[in-house]
């Protein structure tokens, strides 16, 4: 009767155990499986006077690995320079923000042309990405400042914001691939973008990385950047085993959609 009685309590708490397993294994799966999906996330940036739809097919393409959200910078079409550079970079805060919220482990930046600029910018004042993509980087103030495209309305610029006359309008020449047309803004805003040593300076802000991440930097042979090569703003950034140069036989627009492959191959790979 006594072995009977133990025979008995032993089995009820072996049931008893296999049963909280058995319930904690139900409530972890789900929550692994979860995990899992929320691998990765990509804030994706077009370029000058572009779209989101204008790369939102690169984006789909990087889809299932990462989940992909296509934004509308001020820089776009519509737009048209509507809010000064770091609000724009606040925005993108605001998608990294929600991303992290949702859960996902990796959230990287990804930009085209002006969308690669910002990417660097972010990093140089916000820096809590997690990688950054930058697609046939573009957006050079200081080189067209040099070359006199558009210096006479960031020097009115600058004056106006040191005389504490930013909100005057203004008007002046901006230049993307070889076209030009003219856009009219707030002095502020003309300033925050053009400004040569500015967030738009991306051998500056690539210096200015909060912290080392994987950086991949995507380039054509036949870009107008190509020739600068690695030391006009890649090799500045903080170092990491995982960061890279990747050049691809593309022009400035083509680009994204001939390296998608290589860059869901570096997504893949990365620690």
């Amino acid at each position: 009767m006594i072995f009977d009685r133990i025979n008995r309590r032993f089995l009820w708490q072996a049931t008893a155990l296999v049963a909280a397993a058995l319930l904690w294994l139900c409530a972890a799966s789900p929550a692994r499986a979860q995990t899992a999906d929320k691998a990765c996330a990509v804030v994706l940036m077009h370029g000058k006077w572009g779209n989101p739809q204008a790369i939102g097919f690169f984006g789909r393409r990087l889809e299932p690995a990462c989940t992909v959200k296509s934004i509308d910078m001020p820089w776009s079409a519509r737009r048209g320079y509507d809010v000064p550079y770091p609000q724009a970079l606040e925005q993108i805060a605001d998608e990294v923000r929600q991303f992290r919220a949702q859960g996902f482990q990796r959230v990287l930046l990804a930009g085209h042309s002006f969308g690669a600029n910002a990417a660097l910018a972010y990093m140089a004042q916000h820096g809590d990405a997690d990688g950054v993509i930058a697609l046939a980087p573009g957006h050079s103030p200081a080189f067209t400042y040099r070359r006199g495209i558009g210096r006479e309305a960031v020097d009115e610029a600058r004056a106006k914001v040191a005389a504490g006359e930013g909100a005057a309008m203004l008007t002046m020449a901006d230049l993307n691939q070889g076209q030009t047309r003219n856009v009219r803004m707030r002095a502020d805003v003309l300033l925050s973008y053009f400004d040569p040593e500015g967030l738009g300076h991306m051998p500056g802000t690539a210096e200015r990385f909060k912290k080392a991440v994987p950086f991949l930097w995507v380039i054509g042979t036949q870009d107008p950047l190509y020739p600068a090569g690695e030391a006009f703003a890649y090799a500045k950034a903080p170092p990491h085993p995982a960061s890279r140069y990747l050049v691809v036989e593309a022009g400035h627009v083509n680009t994204p959609d001939v390296a998608v492959e290589q860059v869901k191959g570096w997504i893949a790979g990365l620690p």
